[in-house]
Protein backbone atom coordinates (compact mmCIF):
# COMPACT_ATOMS: atom_id res chain seq x y z
CA UNK A 1 0.00 0.00 0.00
CA UNK A 2 1.36 3.43 -0.97
CA UNK A 3 1.73 6.31 1.43
CA UNK A 4 -1.10 8.83 1.62
CA UNK A 5 1.38 11.66 1.10
CA UNK A 6 4.32 12.37 -1.14
CA UNK A 7 7.16 14.44 0.25
CA UNK A 8 10.42 16.22 -0.48
CA UNK A 9 13.27 17.77 1.45
CA UNK A 10 15.51 19.97 -0.70
CA UNK A 11 18.65 21.99 -0.02
CA UNK A 12 20.22 23.76 -2.98
CA UNK A 13 22.56 26.74 -2.48
CA UNK A 14 23.57 28.61 -5.64
CA UNK A 15 26.61 30.73 -6.46
CA UNK A 16 24.41 33.81 -6.99
CA UNK A 17 23.39 33.77 -3.32
CA UNK A 18 19.98 32.14 -3.76
CA UNK A 19 19.35 29.17 -1.48
CA UNK A 20 16.48 26.71 -1.75
CA UNK A 21 15.83 25.15 1.65
CA UNK A 22 12.45 23.52 2.12
CA UNK A 23 10.72 20.36 3.31
CA UNK A 24 7.07 19.62 2.60
CA UNK A 25 4.40 16.96 2.15
CA UNK A 26 1.60 16.98 -0.42
CA UNK A 27 -1.40 14.70 -1.01
CA UNK A 28 -1.31 11.93 -3.60
CA UNK A 29 -4.29 13.40 -5.42
CA UNK A 30 -5.58 16.85 -6.28
CA UNK A 31 -3.61 19.99 -7.09
CA UNK A 32 -1.02 21.44 -4.74
CA UNK A 33 -0.14 24.95 -5.88
CA UNK A 34 3.29 26.45 -5.30
CA UNK A 35 2.61 30.18 -5.00
CA UNK A 36 4.92 33.13 -4.60
CA UNK A 37 6.70 35.98 -6.32
CA UNK A 38 9.12 35.44 -9.18
CA UNK A 39 12.43 34.16 -7.83
CA UNK A 40 10.92 32.57 -4.73
CA UNK A 41 12.05 29.06 -5.78
CA UNK A 42 8.83 27.55 -7.14
CA UNK A 43 10.22 26.35 -10.47
CA UNK A 44 13.42 25.16 -8.80
CA UNK A 45 11.34 22.85 -6.61
CA UNK A 46 9.71 21.31 -9.70
CA UNK A 47 13.08 20.87 -11.42
CA UNK A 48 14.51 19.13 -8.34
CA UNK A 49 11.54 16.76 -8.15
CA UNK A 50 11.96 16.02 -11.85
CA UNK A 51 15.69 15.38 -11.39
CA UNK A 52 16.63 18.25 -13.72
CA UNK A 53 18.53 19.88 -10.87
CA UNK A 54 20.15 18.05 -8.00
CA UNK A 55 19.53 19.32 -4.52
CA UNK A 56 20.64 17.58 -1.34
CA UNK A 57 17.90 15.65 0.47
CA UNK A 58 15.17 13.33 -0.77
CA UNK A 59 12.18 13.10 -3.10
CA UNK A 60 9.47 10.53 -2.38
CA UNK A 61 6.46 10.15 -4.71
CA UNK A 62 3.56 7.86 -3.86
CA UNK A 63 5.66 5.81 -1.46
CA UNK A 64 8.68 5.42 -3.77
CA UNK A 65 11.98 7.26 -3.33
CA UNK A 66 13.28 8.93 -6.47
CA UNK A 67 16.11 10.47 -4.50
CA UNK A 68 17.44 9.54 -1.08
CA UNK A 69 20.89 10.83 -0.25
CA UNK A 70 21.04 8.62 2.86
CA UNK A 71 20.74 5.58 0.57
CA UNK A 72 22.90 7.15 -2.19
CA UNK A 73 19.91 6.91 -4.51
CA UNK A 74 19.25 9.32 -7.37
CA UNK A 75 17.07 8.35 -10.31
CA UNK A 76 17.81 10.28 -13.52
CA UNK A 77 14.91 12.19 -15.05
CA UNK A 78 14.23 9.58 -17.72
CA UNK A 79 13.65 6.94 -15.03
CA UNK A 80 11.13 9.06 -13.12
CA UNK A 81 7.53 8.41 -14.22
CA UNK A 82 6.40 12.02 -14.40
CA UNK A 83 4.57 14.37 -16.72
CA UNK A 84 5.98 17.89 -17.06
CA UNK A 85 4.04 20.77 -18.64
CA UNK A 86 5.92 24.00 -19.25
CA UNK A 87 4.83 27.57 -20.04
CA UNK A 88 5.27 26.85 -23.73
CA UNK A 89 3.72 23.69 -25.17
CA UNK A 90 7.05 22.64 -26.80
CA UNK A 91 5.37 20.47 -29.43
CA UNK A 92 7.30 19.16 -32.44
CA UNK A 93 6.27 21.59 -35.21
CA UNK A 94 6.57 19.03 -38.04
CA UNK A 95 4.26 16.52 -36.32
CA UNK A 96 0.49 16.55 -35.95
CA UNK A 97 -1.06 16.74 -32.51
CA UNK A 98 -1.65 12.99 -32.55
CA UNK A 99 1.92 12.25 -33.65
CA UNK A 100 3.22 14.44 -30.82
CA UNK A 101 1.22 12.42 -28.30
CA UNK A 102 2.16 9.08 -29.88
CA UNK A 103 5.85 10.02 -29.73
CA UNK A 104 5.59 10.27 -25.94
CA UNK A 105 3.55 7.07 -25.72
CA UNK A 106 6.24 5.12 -27.62
CA UNK A 107 8.83 6.27 -25.08
CA UNK A 108 6.63 5.31 -22.15
CA UNK A 109 7.33 2.14 -20.18
CA UNK A 110 3.65 1.62 -19.42
CA UNK A 111 1.88 -1.32 -21.06
CA UNK A 112 -1.39 0.64 -20.88
CA UNK A 113 -0.02 3.82 -22.45
CA UNK A 114 -2.01 3.38 -25.67
CA UNK A 115 -5.36 3.14 -23.88
CA UNK A 116 -4.35 5.97 -21.56
CA UNK A 117 -3.60 8.06 -24.65
CA UNK A 118 -7.19 7.63 -25.85
CA UNK A 119 -8.49 8.55 -22.39
CA UNK A 120 -6.28 11.64 -22.30
CA UNK A 121 -7.50 12.75 -25.74
CA UNK A 122 -11.11 12.58 -24.57
CA UNK A 123 -10.33 14.03 -21.15
CA UNK A 124 -8.76 17.14 -22.71
CA UNK A 125 -11.33 17.38 -25.52
CA UNK A 126 -8.80 17.40 -28.37
CA UNK A 127 -10.02 14.58 -30.62
CA UNK A 128 -11.02 17.12 -33.25
CA UNK A 129 -7.52 18.63 -33.21
CA UNK A 130 -5.46 15.48 -33.76
CA UNK A 131 -4.82 15.99 -37.46
CA UNK A 132 -3.53 19.55 -37.06
CA UNK A 133 0.05 20.68 -36.65
CA UNK A 134 1.00 23.08 -33.82
CA UNK A 135 0.99 26.12 -36.13
CA UNK A 136 -2.70 25.43 -36.84
CA UNK A 137 -3.63 25.43 -33.14
CA UNK A 138 -4.33 28.28 -30.73
CA UNK A 139 -2.12 28.69 -27.68
CA UNK A 140 -4.76 27.09 -25.46
CA UNK A 141 -5.20 24.16 -27.87
CA UNK A 142 -1.44 23.58 -28.03
CA UNK A 143 -1.28 23.53 -24.24
CA UNK A 144 -4.14 21.00 -24.04
CA UNK A 145 -2.25 18.77 -26.48
CA UNK A 146 0.90 19.11 -24.35
CA UNK A 147 -1.05 18.17 -21.23
CA UNK A 148 -2.61 15.16 -23.00
CA UNK A 149 0.87 14.09 -24.11
CA UNK A 150 2.08 14.18 -20.50
CA UNK A 151 -0.99 12.36 -19.15
CA UNK A 152 -0.74 9.64 -21.83
CA UNK A 153 2.57 8.40 -20.41
CA UNK A 154 0.77 7.29 -17.20
CA UNK A 155 2.86 9.45 -14.86
CA UNK A 156 2.94 9.01 -11.10
CA UNK A 157 2.96 12.80 -10.73
CA UNK A 158 2.14 15.80 -12.92
CA UNK A 159 4.29 18.92 -12.74
CA UNK A 160 2.93 22.18 -14.16
CA UNK A 161 5.25 25.17 -14.48
CA UNK A 162 2.99 28.20 -15.06
CA UNK A 163 1.19 26.47 -17.96
CA UNK A 164 -1.15 29.43 -18.55
CA UNK A 165 1.39 32.25 -18.22
CA UNK A 166 1.87 32.61 -21.99
CA UNK A 167 -1.87 32.72 -22.75
CA UNK A 168 -4.13 35.76 -22.98
CA UNK A 169 -7.23 36.09 -20.79
CA UNK A 170 -9.54 34.45 -23.32
CA UNK A 171 -7.29 31.41 -23.79
CA UNK A 172 -6.81 31.08 -20.03
CA UNK A 173 -10.58 31.08 -19.55
CA UNK A 174 -10.89 28.37 -22.20
CA UNK A 175 -8.32 26.00 -20.69
CA UNK A 176 -9.15 26.46 -16.98
CA UNK A 177 -12.22 24.16 -17.08
CA UNK A 178 -10.10 21.41 -18.68
CA UNK A 179 -7.59 21.67 -15.85
CA UNK A 180 -10.41 21.44 -13.31
CA UNK A 181 -11.71 18.36 -15.13
CA UNK A 182 -8.22 16.87 -15.11
CA UNK A 183 -8.02 17.41 -11.35
CA UNK A 184 -11.23 15.48 -10.85
CA UNK A 185 -10.24 12.55 -13.05
CA UNK A 186 -6.55 11.94 -12.36
CA UNK A 187 -5.90 10.22 -9.05
CA UNK A 188 -2.25 11.26 -8.87
CA UNK A 189 -0.50 14.19 -7.18
CA UNK A 190 -0.18 17.40 -9.20
CA UNK A 191 2.24 20.20 -8.35
CA UNK A 192 1.29 23.46 -10.03
CA UNK A 193 3.47 26.58 -10.09
CA UNK A 194 1.79 29.96 -10.52
CA UNK A 195 1.68 33.52 -9.25
CA UNK A 196 -1.86 34.03 -10.59
CA UNK A 197 -4.56 34.59 -7.96
CA UNK A 198 -7.23 33.35 -10.36
CA UNK A 199 -5.46 30.01 -10.89
CA UNK A 200 -4.92 29.55 -7.15
CA UNK A 201 -8.58 30.10 -6.32
CA UNK A 202 -9.91 27.96 -9.20
CA UNK A 203 -7.50 25.04 -9.07
CA UNK A 204 -5.75 24.66 -5.70
CA UNK A 205 -6.77 22.03 -3.19
CA UNK A 206 -3.62 22.71 -1.20
CA UNK A 207 -1.33 25.71 -1.16
CA UNK A 208 2.39 26.08 -0.51
CA UNK A 209 3.47 29.73 -0.24
CA UNK A 210 7.15 30.32 -1.00
CA UNK A 211 9.40 33.27 -0.29
CA UNK A 212 13.17 33.54 -0.82
CA UNK A 213 13.63 29.79 -1.29
CA UNK A 214 11.71 28.84 1.85
CA UNK A 215 8.15 27.81 2.64
CA UNK A 216 6.29 30.62 4.36
CA UNK A 217 3.15 28.59 5.05
CA UNK A 218 1.35 25.54 3.64
CA UNK A 219 -1.81 23.47 4.01
CA UNK A 220 -5.31 23.10 2.63
CA UNK A 221 -6.23 26.17 0.58
CA UNK A 222 -9.09 27.20 2.87
CA UNK A 223 -6.90 26.83 5.97
CA UNK A 224 -4.02 28.86 4.54
CA UNK A 225 -6.32 31.68 3.48
CA UNK A 226 -7.86 31.74 6.98
CA UNK A 227 -4.47 32.13 8.68
CA UNK A 228 -4.26 35.69 10.05
CA UNK A 229 -0.75 35.32 11.49
CA UNK A 230 0.56 35.03 7.94
CA UNK A 231 -2.21 36.67 5.91
CA UNK A 232 -1.89 35.61 2.29
CA UNK A 233 -3.07 38.18 -0.19
CA UNK A 234 -4.50 36.27 -3.13
CA UNK A 235 -5.39 39.06 -5.53
CA UNK A 236 -6.74 42.22 -3.93
CA UNK A 237 -6.62 41.44 -0.24
CA UNK A 238 -6.60 38.88 2.53
CA UNK A 239 -9.83 36.89 2.77
CA UNK A 240 -11.38 33.44 2.99
CA UNK A 241 -12.70 30.93 0.48
CA UNK A 242 -15.93 29.08 1.27
CA UNK A 243 -17.16 26.00 -0.58
CA UNK A 244 -20.86 25.30 -0.93
CA UNK A 245 -23.82 24.50 -3.17
CA UNK A 246 -26.44 26.67 -4.84
CA UNK A 247 -29.72 25.75 -3.11
CA UNK A 248 -32.24 28.34 -4.30
CA UNK A 249 -32.79 31.42 -6.44
CA UNK A 250 -34.83 34.58 -6.27
CA UNK A 251 -35.18 35.59 -9.95
CA UNK A 252 -37.13 38.73 -9.18
CA UNK A 253 -34.17 40.09 -7.20
CA UNK A 254 -31.37 38.42 -9.22
CA UNK A 255 -30.16 36.70 -6.06
CA UNK A 256 -29.23 33.13 -5.23
CA UNK A 257 -28.52 31.31 -1.98
CA UNK A 258 -25.39 29.22 -1.44
CA UNK A 259 -25.38 26.71 1.42
CA UNK A 260 -21.85 26.47 2.84
CA UNK A 261 -22.68 23.73 5.31
CA UNK A 262 -23.22 25.73 8.46
CA UNK A 263 -24.12 29.12 7.04
CA UNK A 264 -25.99 30.22 3.92
CA UNK A 265 -25.03 33.30 1.91
CA UNK A 266 -27.31 35.35 -0.31
CA UNK A 267 -25.29 36.59 -3.29
CA UNK A 268 -25.82 38.06 -6.75
CA UNK A 269 -27.07 35.45 -9.22
CA UNK A 270 -24.18 34.51 -11.50
CA UNK A 271 -26.17 32.03 -13.60
CA UNK A 272 -25.08 28.85 -11.83
CA UNK A 273 -27.91 26.29 -11.69
CA UNK A 274 -29.48 25.11 -8.44
CA UNK A 275 -27.57 22.10 -7.16
CA UNK A 276 -24.21 23.12 -8.62
CA UNK A 277 -21.05 23.52 -6.53
CA UNK A 278 -19.99 27.06 -5.70
CA UNK A 279 -16.80 28.67 -4.41
CA UNK A 280 -17.16 32.03 -2.72
CA UNK A 281 -14.44 34.54 -1.86
CA UNK A 282 -15.06 36.97 1.00
CA UNK A 283 -12.45 39.70 1.26
CA UNK A 284 -11.54 40.82 4.77
CA UNK A 285 -12.07 44.49 3.93
CA UNK A 286 -15.69 43.79 2.93
CA UNK A 287 -16.69 42.47 6.37
CA UNK A 288 -18.41 44.84 8.83
CA UNK A 289 -18.58 44.10 12.57
CA UNK A 290 -21.42 44.79 15.02
CA UNK A 291 -21.81 44.06 18.73
CA UNK A 292 -25.59 43.64 18.62
CA UNK A 293 -27.84 41.87 16.14
CA UNK A 294 -28.38 44.31 13.26
CA UNK A 295 -31.86 45.47 12.27
CA UNK A 296 -33.24 47.63 9.47
CA UNK A 297 -30.12 47.34 7.30
CA UNK A 298 -29.74 46.66 3.58
CA UNK A 299 -27.09 43.97 4.21
CA UNK A 300 -28.44 40.53 3.28
CA UNK A 301 -25.88 38.43 5.17
CA UNK A 302 -25.52 38.65 8.95
CA UNK A 303 -23.84 35.94 11.02
CA UNK A 304 -23.10 35.69 14.73
CA UNK A 305 -19.77 34.20 15.68
CA UNK A 306 -17.01 33.92 18.24
CA UNK A 307 -13.72 35.76 17.84
CA UNK A 308 -10.93 33.16 17.78
CA UNK A 309 -7.92 35.34 17.07
CA UNK A 310 -6.92 38.96 16.54
CA UNK A 311 -3.77 40.02 14.74
CA UNK A 312 -2.46 43.59 14.50
CA UNK A 313 -0.74 44.35 11.21
CA UNK A 314 1.34 47.03 9.57
CA UNK A 315 1.95 50.14 11.67
CA UNK A 316 -0.66 49.16 14.24
CA UNK A 317 -3.49 50.98 12.50
CA UNK A 318 -5.35 47.89 11.26
CA UNK A 319 -6.31 44.50 12.65
CA UNK A 320 -7.46 41.20 11.19
CA UNK A 321 -10.12 39.36 13.20
CA UNK A 322 -10.69 35.63 12.71
CA UNK A 323 -14.25 34.67 13.66
CA UNK A 324 -15.87 31.24 13.88
CA UNK A 325 -19.45 31.43 12.59
CA UNK A 326 -21.11 28.06 13.25
CA UNK A 327 -17.96 26.25 12.14
CA UNK A 328 -17.12 28.46 9.17
CA UNK A 329 -14.16 30.79 9.47
CA UNK A 330 -14.56 34.38 8.27
CA UNK A 331 -11.81 36.99 8.45
CA UNK A 332 -12.60 40.68 8.77
CA UNK A 333 -10.42 43.77 8.69
CA UNK A 334 -11.01 46.91 10.73
CA UNK A 335 -9.07 49.76 12.29
CA UNK A 336 -7.54 49.30 15.70
CA UNK A 337 -9.58 52.33 16.81
CA UNK A 338 -12.82 50.52 15.88
CA UNK A 339 -11.52 47.36 17.55
CA UNK A 340 -10.97 49.29 20.79
CA UNK A 341 -14.24 51.22 20.67
CA UNK A 342 -16.27 48.06 20.11
CA UNK A 343 -14.35 46.23 22.83
CA UNK A 344 -13.72 43.23 20.57
CA UNK A 345 -11.44 40.64 22.19
CA UNK A 346 -10.68 36.97 21.69
CA UNK A 347 -13.75 35.08 22.88
CA UNK A 348 -16.15 37.95 22.13
CA UNK A 349 -19.51 37.19 20.51
CA UNK A 350 -20.00 39.53 17.57
CA UNK A 351 -22.04 39.90 14.38
CA UNK A 352 -20.48 39.93 10.92
CA UNK A 353 -22.24 41.77 8.08
CA UNK A 354 -21.47 41.04 4.43
CA UNK A 355 -23.18 42.69 1.46
CA UNK A 356 -24.43 40.30 -1.25
CA UNK A 357 -22.65 42.27 -3.96
CA UNK A 358 -19.37 42.02 -2.02
CA UNK A 359 -19.24 38.19 -2.16
CA UNK A 360 -17.13 37.08 -5.12
CA UNK A 361 -17.95 33.91 -7.05
CA UNK A 362 -14.77 32.06 -7.95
Amino acid sequence: MSDSLSSASLLLPRDDGFKLECSFDFPNSGITVLFGASGSGKTTVLRCIAGLERARGFVKVDGVYWQNDAQKLFLPTWERPLGYVFQEASLFPHMTAKQNIEFAVKRSKSADARSRMEEAIDLLGIRGLLGRKPAQLSGGERQRVAIARAVATEPKIMLFDEPLAALDFKRKSEIMPWLEKLKGNLKIPMLYVTHSAEEVLHLADNLIVMEDGKIKTSGALTDVLANIDLPIKIGEDAGVLLKGKVVSKEPEWSLMTVDCGNIALHISDNGQPVGSAASLRILAREVVFAIDRPVDLSVQNAFEGTVEEISIHGDGADALVRTNCSGQIIIGKLTCKALSELGIKEGSRIWLLIKSVAVLSV
